[in-house]
């Protein structure tokens, strides 16, 4: 081997060059480290540094305090009770089991609350505090206090608690609120805490937004196990507003106790002039306190399942065939088509034919001939097939949705329904079939597909009296009554004059059919209208009291008074009859003389102290 070859294959040849080679390689491992950490800290500073801040802070949503339900007099139908509690964070315990076990000696859990608690932590961020005991007493919170050195991750802490306050009378009214069940992506934060509460029913449902209030956040420094090391920044939340109501609590429990006596029943007033809800008020019924405090799963599967339904707000939730009371609207039409006059006088022979097929009046005798006015004192149902059939659908639609029919009106409540007008359009949809001419007359009487709620029914009527599209509200107005205006209806004033001395003549003239509605002497005249929201099969020649009580028909009445200076509009509703002959007029005579028994004592300045005080000298002729 020549010396030349010795050189090229060298030791020390080779070393040099598997030098150059791994230093060429971590060359370009440090220039990628390099550029990797100039990318990190300067290129893509902006995405990073957020992060590596959220890595020392932790931001924690602080919940606001309930708004209060007030009736109109500022009294609390709906607040807040404060209540003591201990919560455990996971992260700053090792044991969690051991410190439940210390906890014990002063906070007795059961085996099984203690497995309810871990569950639950097990389920949550181990950064978030987790009730562990609530409605504790003063006694138990300062000994919490004293041992907090022994026991890591635990702490106490005030809240509130919802207090529901009028029992029965105000459950449909107030609602209750309950755990938060499902949340979406964008929804409020605060909805995710473990202890929110929402709205279920009622007020509490309806008016949710404003009742909740809006979230505070708690900027904490942490260390690197997640353990709170200070505070650096406090937001407080905004408590929610109250919401105080046109219902006066008093008024609201006595006509409660008078409805209680038909079984099932409901009845709402309004004010004519400034469109608040005066009562609003559904039997039977719940205590909200009783699902606030944490009602058993059996005894709210008894609320579900009980034959009377008593979590069924009846006057917003309820729909019924008006019936007569239906009259009024039907009478308006017409007279705004021109196809009737005050002065044209129509026979009723008792029976009325149209298409080869004949359809009765309630009085089988005939009324002979009347004109409008007399057929609303009597409530004729031949005068109101000829009219009806006159002014034709399209009209009598248009006349009820002008009232307010076949609408959701939000005042508050969201189990609200919408009620039923029916014309072509609407069959078409909901059955694929024509429009029968034969269903216009029944249309005309208040039946066939029509259908309203009671808040409707007290609407329409109020719009009658008033001669205003009056909007409804169950949160008391600030604008004296006087100052309140609404858009006038696009009846003329003569017409609305026609039906409102029909309706007036129905309760004060004779021959009338709603006498049982008068007030008494020295109170004031009403105007008024019953219906028989009929439920027999049409074969059926059975008398109403004569069948089984769930297949009698529901009696219904709507009214305003005074009948010369409109101030209350009322529907009542009694399902399956109730009691006694025209017991809707009785029902409705007997609410209406609380109503004004509340406004001579507000006038005297003697507000009763609660329900009880109220007097009930114009009950004494109560049906049953």
């Amino acid at each position: 081997m020549s010396e030349k070859d010795d050189t090229r294959h060298s030791p020390d040849r080779r070393f040099t060059r598997r030098s150059l080679v791994l230093g060429g390689a971590q060359a370009i491992g440090f220039s990628l480290v390099a550029w990797r950490l100039f990318d990190l800290q300067i290129v893509q500073r902006d995405r990073y540094a957020p992060l590596a801040e959220q890595n020392r802070f932790n931001v924690q949503i602080l919940p606001p305090r309930r708004g209060q339900i007030l009736d109109r007099n500022g009294r609390p139908l709906a607040d807040n009770q404060e209540i003591f509690r201990v919560t455990l964070t996971p992260v700053e315990v090792d044991d969690l089991r051991a410190v439940l076990a210390q906890l014990h000696d002063v906070v007795p859990l059961t085996n099984d609350e203690m497995s309810e608690t871990l569950a639950r932590i097990k389920k949550q961020s181990r950064y978030s505090p987790a009730i562990v005991a609530s409605d504790l007493t003063f006694e138990q919170i300062a000994k919490l206090n004293l041992l907090a050195p022994s026991l890591p991750g635990i702490a106490t802490e005030t809240t509130w608690r919802r207090r529901y306050h009028g029992r029965d009378s105000i459950g449909h009214v107030v609602g209750f609120v309950g755990s938060v069940e499902r949340f979406g992506v964008n929804d409020d934060p605060l909805l995710r805490l473990p202890d929110m509460r929402v709205g279920k029913s009622g007020v509490e449902a309806g008016f949710e937004k404003v009742l909740r209030g809006s979230g505070g956040t708690e900027k904490i420094e942490v260390d690197a196990r997640g353990r709170r090391v200070r505070t650096l920044e406090t937001i407080e939340p905004v408590n929610g507003r109250n919401v105080t109501l046109s219902i006066d609590a008093d008024l609201q429990q006595v006509v409660f106790s008078r409805l209680q006596k038909e079984r099932t029943a409901s009845a709402i007033v309004f004010d004519v002039r400034s469109g608040e809800t005066v009562v609003c008020s559904s039997a039977p019924s719940f205590d909200p306190a009783r699902i606030a405090d944490g009602i058993s799963a059996p005894d709210w599967q008894s609320l579900m399942t009980a034959p009377d339904k008593p979590l069924i707000n009846r006057v917003v939730s309820s729909e019924y065939a008006p019936g007569s009371a239906f009259k009024p609207v039907t009478a308006l039409a017409a007279l705004d088509a021109s196809v009737v006059s005050a002065e044209e006088r129509i026979q009723c022979p008792g029976h009325y034919t149209f298409a080869n097929k004949t359809y009765r009046c309630w009085n089988p005798a005939g009324h002979g001939d009347l004109t409008i006015h007399e057929a609303l004192r009597c409530s004729c149902d031949v005068f109101f097939y000829e009219i009806a059939r006159r002014a034709g659908i399209a009209r009598i639609a248009a006349a009820a949705r002008q009232l307010g029919l076949g609408a959701i009106h939000d005042i508050g409540l969201t189990e609200e329904e919408a009620g039923v007008v029916p014309d072509p359009d609407w069959k078409r949809g909901n059955f694929n079939a024509a429009w029968r001419a034969s269903e216009t007359l029944m249309t005309g009487i208040g039946q066939g597909y029509l259908q309203a709620t009671p808040l409707q029914l007290a609407l329409m009527t109020a719009r009658i009296a008033g001669g205003q599209s009056l909007v409804p509200t169950l949160e008391k107005r600030n604008l004296n009554a006087q100052d309140q205006t609404f858009r006038a209806l696009a009846f003329k004033s003569e017409h609305l004059d026609i039906v409102r001395g029909g309706m007036r003549a129905a309760v004060n003239e004779d021959g009338g059919n709603d006498g049982q509605a008068k007030l008494g002497d020295g109170r004031p005249a009403v105007a008024g209208q019953s219906g028989t929201s009929a439920r027999r099969p049409r074969k059926t020649q059975m008398a109403n009291e004569q069948r089984p009580w769930q297949k009698r028909d529901h009696a219904i009445f709507i009214a305003y008074m005074p009948a010369d200076a409109p101030r209350y509009a009322i529907a009542t509703v009694i399902e399956h009859g109730g009691k006694g002959e025209n017991a809707g007029a009785v029902l409705t005579r007997d609410i209406l003389n609380l109503v004004l028994d509340r406004d001579d004592r507000s006038h005297a300045g003697n507000s009763a102290v609660d329900g009880k005080a109220l007097p009930r000298a114009h009950m004494d002729q109560t049906a049953g």
